[in-house]
């Protein structure tokens, strides 16, 4: 707190006797000393400010949240200082205000300040100045953010019950109908049967659609535990593009593969990871232009993890929609249904993984999957050399 603070504040004890106004000073500059050790102890940061909005004092805690140097900004204008804040919307005279504000350096931290004015004395005009308190949201924010999330899941799971009796039993019902005229359809003249017979395909085609869509929500929000076991990821990935084989023939589109030459076993459950695999190779493709696009899928292996790769040269994700990318029923497909890089995530992370996706739109998507290895390798160093021995005699 500066000199001229306190000289403002003596400046108001006209009705003090003059005698006394040494000893009330001397007190003052004792009890300065020991609020700032409180306010250095404290959590949340505290600025103090004059009416014109420049710095007087502020703490450690300010000090880092704002990436300040109390020596250099101690005695300039807060807004020159930090970003965002506008001291003349701010600083109203009797106004309290209380904000949320994001900064992005020294880190990326949600902050919210309360700003109140020191009032003077009964009968003065204007404030002394204003104490702005600043409180770290981040991890409240981020809490917030989880519970939310596992409220989210919860309700699904609580839907996907009842979608499983609701809808599950009469698509079984429809289906063994279905199969049931289909007989009755054979014993029909050849010439009769042919209009018959492709709507009752095209029944059966809905009706298993229907089906794989509810078996992918019910993957998406049940929670599963992956039956663990040493696999070849390589032969994994070789299974599940000869699954694809046909479409990517149909597409005429190229798969390039770059895959590291020593591959350890996984402890992965196979089932689960071929669909991983399916996924996000299926993805891929949909966003690419027929007879242009090209797949290409590259694995590396370092001392801690695995890290496999699957990118495309496609459409890409826009800004907007990669915030969302991983809500559920969020997809820019038009027969999506917005639940299979919900799942992709749920496989990875029960397995102790993390995926990321970079994307540029016009430019393609790039997925990377992080797999952390069961036992971490250990480096063995090379012995050091022995010292010579050196005879005296």
């Amino acid at each position: 707190m500066k000199s001229g603070f306190l000289e403002k504040l003596v400046s108001r004890l006209d009705r003090v006797v003059p005698g006394d106004v040494q000893q009330i000073v001397t007190r003052l500059i004792r009890e300065k000393g020991f609020m700032e050790k409180v306010f250095e102890a404290l959590h949340e940061g505290v600025i103090i400010l004059d009416p014109q909005g420049v710095i007087g004092f502020l703490n450690r805690a300010a000090c880092q949240f704002f990436g300040l140097d109390p020596e250099q900004a101690i005695g300039e204008v807060i807004s020159s200082q930090i970003r965002g804040l506008d001291w003349e919307s701010l600083g109203k005279p009797g106004r309290t205000i209380s904000r949320d504000l994001e900064v992005f350096y020294p880190e990326n931290r949600y902050l919210n300040f309360y700003l109140a004015p020191i009032d003077g004395a009964e009968g003065d005009e204007g404030a002394l100045g204003y104490v702005m308190l600043v409180r770290d949201l981040t991890s409240t924010r981020a809490e917030a953010e989880e519970t939310l999330e596992s409220e989210r899941l919860n309700s699904l799971t609580l839907l996907a019950a009842g979608v499983a009796h609701e809808i599950g039993n009469p698509l079984n019902s429809l289906d063994i109908h279905l199969q049931l005229l289909g007989r009755k359809l054979r014993k029909f003249p050849p010439g009769d049967r042919g209009p018959l017979e492709e709507n009752l395909n095209t029944a059966r085609e809905e009706i298993q659609r229907l089906d794989t869509i509810l078996k992918q929500f019910l993957h998406a929000v049940r929670p599963t535990t992956p039956h663990r076991e040493r696999q070849d990821l390589h032969a994994l990935l070789h299974e599940t593009l000869k699954l694809l084989e046909p479409e990517l023939a149909s597409r005429k589109l190229a798969v390039e593969l770059d895959l590291a030459e020593a591959m350890p076993p996984a402890m992965v459950d196979p089932g689960q990871f071929q669909q991983v695999f399916y996924n996000l190779i299926r993805n891929a493709y949909q966003a690419l232009p027929v007879a242009q696009g090209r797949i290409t899928i590259r694995t590396r292996v370092n001392d801690f993890e695995t890290i496999i790769s699957i990118e495309d040269n496609g459409t890409g994700i826009s800004p907007e929609h990669m915030g969302a990318i991983f809500e559920p029923y969020r997809t820019t497909k038009s027969s999506g249904s917005g639940l299979g890089l919900l799942i992709v995530r749920r496989i990875i992370r029960e397995h102790g993984g993390q995926i990321a996706i970079e994307s540029q739109e016009t430019q393609g998507t790039r997925v990377l999957i992080h797999l952390p290895h069961a036992e971490r390798r250990v480096r063995l160093l090379a012995a050091p050399e022995a010292d010579p021995v050196i005879d005296l005699d």
